[in-house]
């Protein structure tokens, strides 16, 4: 048959490890054979960020925001080690970070389900969706060391030039500091994004946060939601059947321990980072979650919602055989793929990105899977196999689905 042509490009950002590994090998086993992949590529990868400065990395945000679809490869976010590792100028910032700071938005995490695969949580019958506010907070810090004797202050300067000077700390021996920031109207954002994809996905929505012990940070995400809430989604939601509730975060995470499921969770940036792992990792795998940003303006961002898979990278590198699970990293593509389908009115890309996660999904469910799957995996008759052949199997259900 005919390769499904695209016309708007999409936003193609690389990786890093083992992941970058797997990006190159999904786009030539199951995309490229099929479709005739139109990208405006960026290499994301450490060693290219820091060649540049990082500077590909905001180019990849501003080209997401000029074509409106992007999807993007696992990317090492440097820590004194890696810095060491690969001879870095500097600690670069997440690239995950500084892409979110530009779109602003909210990340939808949510797990992909497959038979075979329980829950460790008995009672999560139904999938949890994490929304994720993605800008500010720890991943727009300014931070310091400090030495003993110091005395570390916040200063606000207003806009006629006065000052509001708060004390932070005196240091007594040697410490740290860091201050960080958010504004409203990315709270707002984050609020009516939550608000909408509950109404889309008929799902109830609960958030948390600590306004108990941030009485101004903290409660003004509370305080806001709380507003938008009230003022333009309450009656919707009563009439859809769908809530609202505010919880402190750890009585947020308490009710999501007992839950079935079913309903999204909106956490603040960091909460959402940790959280997310967490439900995905219960799922059955971090490697079995679906991630995008959407922006309040109308741009998306997919991700494979894991990290670069390092053990498994160095393992490859000795030529030994690897079987890492590339099912998010698919995900990211068919999300993004389906995405740029339907804003160019392409049904035939659409229904690819579909039979793509079928594929992969049938796959797994007739047995053959990925380690970190066999070892969660009940069904009776499973084989695990690398992550080449995986694929391979992946693309075989293709080829026959067409």
């Amino acid at each position: 048959m005919a390769k499904i042509k695209m016309t708007t490009p999409l936003v193609e950002m690389d990786g890093d490890e083992m992941t970058r590994i797997l990006w190159q090998e999904i786009k030539e086993l199951l995309i490229s054979p099929f479709v005739e992949l139109n990208t405006e590529y960026y290499d994301l990868g450490l060693p290219y960020r820091d060649q540049t400065d990082d500077k590909v990395t905001v180019e990849a945000a501003e080209a997401i925001k000029k074509y409106g679809v992007g999807v993007k490869c696992a990317t090492i976010t440097p820590n004194a080690a890696r810095v060491e590792e690969y001879n870095l100028k500097q600690m670069w910032k997440s690239p995950n970070g500084t892409i979110r700071a530009i779109l602003d938005g909210t990340v939808f995490r949510a797990p992909v389900t497959v038979k075979g695969v329980e829950p460790l949580v008995p009672t999560w019958t139904q999938p949890i969706v994490i929304a994720r506010h993605a800008y500010g907070d720890i991943y727009k810090c300014t931070e310091t060391q400090v030495e003993a004797g110091s005395k570390a202050e916040l200063v606000i300067t207003a806009p006629d030039g006065s000052q509001k000077v708060l004390p932070v700390h005196s240091y007594n021996s040697d410490g740290i500091v860091m201050g960080m920031h958010n504004v409203d109207s990315s709270i707002e954002s984050f609020a009516r994004s939550c608000f909408n994809y509950a109404l889309d996905t008929g799902m109830s929505i609960m958030f948390g946060a600590k306004d108990t012990i941030s009485k101004v940070y903290d409660h003004r995400f509370k305080d806001v939601f709380n507003e938008v809430y009230e003022k333009d989604y309450k009656a919707k939601f009563e009439q859809a059947g769908i809530s609202y509730d505010y919880y402190l975060i750890d009585d947020a995470v308490q009710r999501v321990m007992k839950s079935k499921g079913g309903f999204i969770w909106a956490c603040k940036n960091y909460d959402g980072d940790v959280m997310s792992d967490m439900v995905a990792s219960a799922f059955g795998s971090l490697a079995m979650m679906s991630s995008v940003l959407v922006s309040p303006d109308g741009n998306y961002e997919y991700e494979a919602a894991h990290g670069t898979v390092t053990r498994h990278y160095y393992k490859y590198l000795k030529g030994e055989e690897t079987s890492t699970n590339p099912i998010a990293t698919i995900f990211a593509w068919t999300g993004a793929l389906a995405k740029r389908g339907e804003l160019d009115g392409n049904q035939d890309l659409v229904d690819f990105a579909k039979r793509l996660e079928k594929a992969s999904l049938d796959t797994i469910e007739s047995g053959v899977m990925t380690g970190d799957l066999y070892l969660v995996s009940t069904l009776e008759n499973k084989k695990k196999v690398s992550s080449k052949d995986f694929l391979l199997e992946i693309q075989n259900r293709l080829k026959t689905a067409q």
